[in-house]
């Protein structure tokens, strides 16, 4: 046998040894994670987001390109910031780490909406699951466009004629933090968070959150704002705990 038939058959050896060798680990990959079974242990973490330091000045829309926007809302401001005595809303708090990396969870039946509503984004940041469905809806007598920019999603582009039905879209990958915009109005702005779990919530007016069903074990605990960014902190629930964490964001805005 010559040295280059013999070096073509040992390459070919090599080759089917590795095939045999990773494929067990690439089908585990590709295998469906099981699905989370609920054991009587599982834990609820709850809190208050407080705002500290100068809070930023509210900043008035011009929506004189739709005068209707003018008359429904009477006067629209930027909301990328909601304060009230020192606690702060539409902050996400979620998990993240092995005890649900583990596991798929059941998938929610539950249809939440994204409502253009007086000019704006109702409500301006929320959390939904891959592949749940999100009712898109227009709730005023003009035109609004609904077009969000993923970076692992589809993206798409649509308009809702004054009275138009609501439709339905799903977000078949998670992703976080996808934003929306409306082309037709660019002051209004969402924020849209994918999961691939149910562990998260969104701070409420009063800088409330709660997290329920959490299976016992290590986490990183994530807090995110669109105006003051992430921030992160590792914690251990225990089986059946009632967790308290208060979070907190700063501002230095003068």
């Amino acid at each position: 046998m010559s040295n280059a038939n013999w070096l073509s058959v040992s390459l070919n050896v090599l080759l089917m040894v590795f095939l045999c060798v990773a494929s067990p680990a690439v089908r585990h990959k590709d295998e469906a994670k099981p699905l989370y079974r609920q054991t009587g242990s599982e834990a609820t973490i709850t809190g208050v987001v407080s705002f500290f330091g100068n809070k930023p000045q509210r900043k008035r829309i011009d929506t004189s390109a739709d005068p209707l926007c003018e008359q429904l809302s009477g006067g629209l401001y930027v909301e990328d910031v909601l304060v009230r005595n020192g606690k702060l809303a539409n902050a996400v708090v979620y998990l993240k780490g092995e005890p649900i990396d583990s596991f798929s969870f059941e998938a929610p039946t539950d249809t939440p909406a994204l409502t253009h509503t007086k000019c704006r984004y109702e409500p301006r940041v929320m959390g939904i699951r891959e592949g749940q469905a999100l009712t898109i809806v227009s709730a005023d007598q003009t035109h609004h466009n609904t077009h969000p920019n993923p970076r692992i999603n589809d993206e798409w582009n649509r308009t809702q004629a004054p009275g138009a039905e609501p439709f339905m879209v799903r977000f078949k990958h998670a992703e976080l933090f996808i934003p929306f915009k409306d082309n037709q109005h660019p002051w209004e702005r969402a924020y849209v968070g994918v999961f691939s779990h149910p562990f998260f919530a969104v701070s409420q007016r009063n800088g409330s959150y709660r997290i329920s069903g959490v299976p016992p074990g290590r986490y990183t605990l994530v807090a995110w704002h669109e105006r003051f960014g992430e921030q992160s902190t590792e914690i251990t629930i225990t089986s059946n705990e009632m967790k308290k964490l208060d979070l907190s964001f700063e501002s230095s805005a003068k």
